[in-house]
């Protein structure tokens, strides 16, 4: 796979979401994407889910919370860490009052850093967290073998957000994605 940006990479939202695509390494023969969280008090991503990688969060300074989807909410304190297993829903979020800066990594990088720079730049372009509806409906449709979010109901992301994605089409909406990578199937 080709990767779009070169490293470092930084995308920023309107909620408090600052992430740092730091570089690409090979682990064991696969693409492994580093990165860096800063998290504002309270911002954080909702219950999502990659399929096919794993993602692991150390906390190098600040509270984080998370929860895996039907778990109780837990805390780790910094020098703590997390592993989410692919295919884990799961959220996490700064739970304290100070900056939450995080390295991480997710394993294998596949499209990370494309659907979320393409995320970050729609909730920035509508000024709010859904998103700009043909933009969010073009990468959710888009990365569904890769991605999804608990939150979106599932008949939005089989009926609403593939109309959508036609009529974005029709109306030539995509030229800025038009050097989208492939999904991984």
């Amino acid at each position: 796979m080709n990767y779009p940006y070169t490293y470092p990479h930084t995308v920023e939202n309107l909620f408090g979401e600052i992430l740092i695509f730091q570089s690409i390494v090979e682990e064991n023969g696969e693409k492994k994407l580093m990165l860096l969280n800063k998290l504002s008090p309270g911002a954080g991503p909702p219950f999502h889910v990659h399929y096919k990688q794993d993602e692991g969060l150390t906390v190098n300074s600040g509270l984080l919370g998370y929860q895996v989807d039907g778990e109780e909410e837990k805390f780790l304190h910094e020098g703590e860490r997390v592993v989410f297993k692919r295919g884990e829903m799961h959220r996490f979020w700064n739970a304290g009052e100070d900056i939450l800066e995080c390295e991480g990594w997710v394993k294998p990088a596949n499209t990370l850093d494309y659907f979320l720079t393409g995320i970050y730049n729609s909730m920035n372009k509508a000024g709010k967290a859904e998103g700009d509806p043909f933009d969010s409906a073009f990468l959710m449709t888009r990365y569904k073998s890769e991605y999804d979010l608990k939150d979106i109901p599932n008949f939005v992301k089989k009926v609403v957000f593939p109309i959508t994605v036609v009529v974005g089409k029709l109306l030539g909406k995509y030229k800025h994605f038009k050097d989208a990578p492939k999904p991984i199937q």
